[in-house]
């Protein structure tokens, strides 16, 4: 049974690349959302292995939506995914219970790795 993941990025072109990168490493991804709004709702219908969540989106932040979907499932798996030099977001991100991080542009091989390393979690 292969690990789901949930892709949640308001840029298109991003959630392409991590999908085309997930799904090349035998993820299933079952869903994507564009906004924190979308990505709460999403996760309570999907309940995801694990989810990719930026951090500046509309709407919700992502940490606004990190610290809903903790509230709701506190042994979910999210792996937040920002640009550098948004430190003291990402800081905020791994107090409200991200368990790794992704810096944007994604390199292939450490988005692998790091998803495994949080599926194992």
């Amino acid at each position: 049974m292969s690990t789901t993941v949930m892709i949640v990025d308001d840029s298109l072109f991003m959630r392409k690349m991590l999908r085309d990168i997930l799904e090349e490493e035998e993820y299933e991804v079952v869903a994507e959302a564009s906004d924190g709004v979308e990505a709460v709702d999403k996760y309570k219908e999907f309940r995801p292995d694990l989810t990719t969540l930026d951090i500046v989106m509309p709407n919700k932040t992502g940490i606004e939506a990190l610290q809903e979907i903790m509230a709701f499932d506190p042994a979910a798996r999210i792996v937040m995914c920002s640009a550098i030099g948004q430190e003291s977001l990402t800081t905020a991100a791994h107090e409200a219970g991200a368990k790794a991080f992704i810096l944007k542009p994604f390199n292939p091989e450490l988005v692998a790795r790091v998803l495994k390393e949080a599926a194992e979690s």
